[in-house]
């Protein structure tokens, strides 16, 4: 849904009516995954696919039908032998997707929430109910707080722990089906120390949505890098001065590249009493086990600093500041995929 943000707040100043269209079970092959999404405007517009082209113009002709209104459908597509270049999916799996309304006004709080923790990269996760009738939506807050329809408990437990997981789900409830669509923060990357593999790392960094955020009290580095692609926020300060106003936690990924004990191990004292997802540091095995010894010394047990990869990166015999970037981003994406 983030990369739809930019087309709903354009549709939504020209005051366009809007469906969304959302990806809520597949089996088989399919081009999309669950959770995946589309919306259309009064004027049969689109952003975003739900199957990659194949199923677009039949969800886009049912869209005409709810436009303006409060009531959802279950769609369902489908191959076969004989309707395989029909509506269908060509590469042989099968979907359901959901089509409701963009939230009427009835649900205008549950969008404005929506909308504010996609564009603030805030958790919120989306709890709507399947129905071929009157969509009803809630959405879940970080702070516990919840906006829209009233919940059962057992569906706010169900959606917690889908939202833990990072996996959007179906849930049924009695005779009630619902779809539990998260919403995570994009993934933080953390890097300590500007450089030449900084600034090629942030390009690949970007190029996979993380926020990334640079931290090095050295100012020549910090200002004189040359960064083609900016990091989100740049940081003069020595880690321990940023790191400890962060909400550090399991959708953050830290890289330790300053090359420099002081600022590299005032960031690492920090980083292995939280929950990141993952830890990564510049160096030889050598300079690794002079770090190693520094930590043993400040308490640290061999277990915690056994969470930092070092030498950092997947080993393909990086050679030079893009190799190396691309080494590390490598690690990180492995992970992150291991993770979720």
């Amino acid at each position: 849904m983030r990369e739809l943000l930019e087309q709903i707040n354009t549709w939504s100043a020209q005051h366009k009516q809007m469906a969304l269209a959302r990806v809520i079970q597949t089996w088989g092959s399919s081009p999309r995954p669950v959770g995946s999404s589309m919306l259309i405007s009064e004027d049969l517009e689109m952003a975003g696919s739900v199957s990659g082209g194949c199923v677009e113009g039949a969800v886009l002709k049912e869209a005409k039908t709810i436009m303006g209104g409060t009531t959802g459908k279950r769609l369902s597509y489908g191959v076969s032998d004989d309707d395989a270049w029909a509506v269908g999916l060509s590469c042989g799996g099968k979907i359901q997707v959901y089509l409701q309304p963009w939230f009427d006004v009835t649900q205008k709080e549950v969008a404005k929430d929506l909308l504010r923790c996609l564009n603030e990269n805030k958790n919120s996760i989306l709890v709507s109910t399947i129905v071929d009738g009157a969509t009803k939506n809630t959405l879940i807050l970080p702070n516990g707080n919840n906006s829209g329809n009233e919940l059962p408990h057992e569906v706010i437990q169900n959606s917690l722990e889908a939202f833990e997981k990072r996996r959007h789900q179906n849930l049924t409830i009695g005779e009630i089906e619902y779809f539990i669509h998260v919403f995570p923060q994009r993934s933080q990357m953390i890097i300590i120390g500007a450089a030449h593999i900084t600034a090629d790392l942030i390009n690949l960094a970007h190029e996979f949505d993380f926020e990334t955020i640079v931290i090095d009290p050295r100012s020549t580095f910090a200002k004189n890098t040359a960064f083609s692609t900016r990091p989100d926020q740049l940081f003069e300060k020595y880690p321990s001065e940023v790191l400890c106003d962060f909400e550090l936690g399991v959708n953050s990924y830290a890289i330790v590249l300053s090359h420099d004990p002081k600022i590299d191990d005032d960031a690492l004292q920090i980083l292995l009493r939280k929950r990141v997802a993952y830890i990564g540091a510049l160096g030889s095995k050598k300079n690794h086990e002079k770090r190693t010894n520094r930590l043993l010394e400040k308490g640290f047990t061999a277990e915690e600093i056994s969470r930092i990869d070092a030498p950092i990166g997947l080993d393909i015999n990086a050679k030079g500041a893009k190799e190396i970037a691309f080494s590390i981003m490598g690690a990180v994406i492995k992970a992150k995929n291991n993770y979720h």
